[in-house]
């Protein structure tokens, strides 16, 4: 029998089967069994993992010799699940948001330390080469003491399943679905500088949202204001008339230079950043295009290496925290 790590993986649409596929190319990792409640899901995942059990659910899942679980079910599930699968003893890696409020994902983080198990979550715009090249530049202090940041994700269209529309599910709108990857680029690529303040406007419609808890918002924008007196402003939508599929970026700007992280004519998967100062630019990295799994495959060789929690997981609650306060919860 092998000795890698056999892995469950629960949720196996496009994300899941991706992610899937991503720890899998590692060679570290075994799926050793799949669940989705779709049949159709279920067969297309057991062609990429040829051996592994096909389930219908957690339950069946936890009943098997597994050493980690891999979520991406619908968000109202991802933190129960997360704590079931680390008081079952297994590692976990999860779709975001971990939670729909930082209660659920505090939940989720201390059944890992307790379990002293590794945590993951899929927040995989830090695998970029573009966001890795903009957070070396402002650690070295070439930028200078940053002052300001602005980052987008505008989409021109929204989810495909009711769900998300439903913040019971979904925790809520644009926000915690697009603005979390803004709020963890934010804060991660700035070394986790705490948030004094924040300000938020959220739309539904073109209309104010009367309340978050019962309709879900598809524009909005907030301001951070940061210990540091740093200003981060943030922007993202479902269904802009943004005349492409979506508006990513995120500029940084410091006392001397900036750095600009942007996706290439509207595509979800192409990125380049660049290094700015006064009028004159270059690339700070080369085009990106094949990092959408490399946050699991992380995962994967840190499971592999025999890694338990990582007090870093903390960090996942400081911006379930901070989406709390752009909801005014």
């Amino acid at each position: 029998m092998s000795d890698k790590p056999r892995l469950g993986f629960l949720g196996t649409g496009w994300i899941g089967r991706n992610r899937m596929e991503a720890m899998l190319a590692t060679g570290l990792v075994d799926a050793a069994a799949i669940a989705d409640p779709s049949h159709d899901m279920r067969e297309q995942a057991a062609a990429s993992a040829p051996g592994a059990a096909v389930l219908d659910n957690l339950d069946e899942l936890l009943t098997q010799d597994l050493d980690g679980l891999v979520i991406a079910s619908p968000s109202a599930l991802h933190a129960e699940q997360s704590i079931r699968a680390l008081e079952a003893g297994l590692a976990v890696f999860c779709q975001k948001p971990l939670g729909r409020t930082a209660e659920e994902a505090r939940a989720v983080v201390d059944a890992a330390r307790k379990a002293d198990k590794l945590l993951g979550v899929d927040l995989s715009y830090r695998f970029t080469n573009g966001m890795k090249a903009i957070r070396r530049a402002i650690a070295s202090g070439d930028l200078g003491t940053p002052f300001a940041a602005d980052l987008v994700f505008h989409n021109a269209y929204g989810p495909g399943k009711d769900w998300f529309f439903d913040p019971r599910q979904s925790g809520g709108g644009c926000v915690i679905d697009l603005g979390v990857h803004l709020v963890d680029l934010a804060l991660w690529a700035m070394d986790w500088p705490e948030v004094v303040s924040v300000e938020s406007h959220l739309l539904g419609g073109g209309a104010p949202l009367a309340d978050p808890g019962t309709a879900c918002e598809d524009y909005a924008v907030a301001t951070l204001t940061l210990a540091t007196g740093a200003v981060v402003r943030l922007a993202c939508s479902w269904k802009l008339a943004a005349g492409r599929m979506c508006d990513i970026g995120a500029d940084f700007y410091g006392t001397r230079g900036g750095a600009q992280f942007r996706n290439i004519d509207g595509s979800y998967t192409d990125f380049e950043a660049f290094r700015t100062a006064g009028t004159e630019r270059w690339h700070a990295s080369e085009p990106d295009h094949e990092w959408g799994g490399r946050a699991a495959a992380d995962w994967a060789r840190r499971l592999a290496s025999g890694e338990g929690f990582d007090a870093a997981s903390e960090r996942l609650v400081d911006v379930s925290e901070v989406l709390d306060r752009i909801y005014q919860r």
